[in-house]
């Protein structure tokens, strides 16, 4: 039983690993739909139609995983309460108990799904952006220029631009996802709780659920780098 439980484990963590890889290949599909977007102008495109649907089975497909992972963890840490007998049920249980909370996944819970609201509002900011009238892009003061640039694109932590921005979802501050990830953890193995570490900001409980991708600002930052490097 111990060499059967190890090697459940072992699928479990595999399983999170690809779970892991599934949400990376959600980033890339909203950062293509993205360039997509821009390139477009505003105007709709039937592909972007087609990568939202994609999110979605992405988003029901992670759902599964996480009902899936949850309810085998649970069964396993029954198992030493469980009579022998009950131990010959228990595959067929998990399968039932899996199956159930899967039928019970409605659309509204993979809309909500955080990877596909953050696709839906970035394309939404694309093409806002796209509807307006570029007035006052060129008439601003090099010096205003770099002040935003500093604001907007610096991770306060590593005083650098930031090359994948994650937006607070509390504070709304901006820090690079490499920077963010190891305070968290630094402090998590202090067992002490995170400051943002943006000055003057009161969140005193930084968590990398709060933590959510922001690729607008990763294309702002693109941009400007392209600009610089033609510059």
């Amino acid at each position: 039983m111990s060499l059967s439980l190890s090697e459940v484990h072992g699928t479990l963590s595999s399983l999170k690993s690809c779970q892991v890889d599934l949400l990376t290949g959600m980033d890339i599909v909203t950062s293509v739909a993205m360039d997509l977007a821009e390139d477009l102008d505003g105007e709709q495109d039937p592909g972007i139609d087609k990568m939202e649907a994609l999110m979605l089975e992405c988003a029901k497909l992670d759902r599964e995983i996480d009902s899936l992972v949850d309810i085998v963890q649970q069964a396993t840490s029954d198992i030493a309460t469980l009579q022998p007998e009950d131990l010959f049920s228990l595959s067929s249980k998990v399968k039932e108990s899996v199956a159930t909370r899967i039928s019970e996944l409605s659309d509204e819970d993979l809309q909500n799904h955080q990877k596909v609201v953050t696709f839906k509002d970035s394309i939404k900011s694309c093409s806002n952006q796209a509807d307006q009238e570029p007035e006052q892009s060129e008439d601003l003061d090099e010096d205003v220029a770099v002040t935003q640039t500093q604001i907007n694109f610096t991770c306060p932590l590593t005083q650098v631009e930031m090359v994948n921005p994650m937006k607070n979802k509390k504070c709304k501050h901006h820090y690079d996802e490499g920077a963010i990830r190891g305070l968290i953890e630094t402090r998590h193995n202090q067992k002490k709780k995170c400051i943002c570490p943006v000055v003057g900001c009161g969140n005193t409980d930084v968590k990398l659920s709060d933590l959510v991708p922001d690729h607008t600002l990763r294309r702002q930052i693109q941009n400007h780098k392209q600009q610089n490097g033609r510059t």
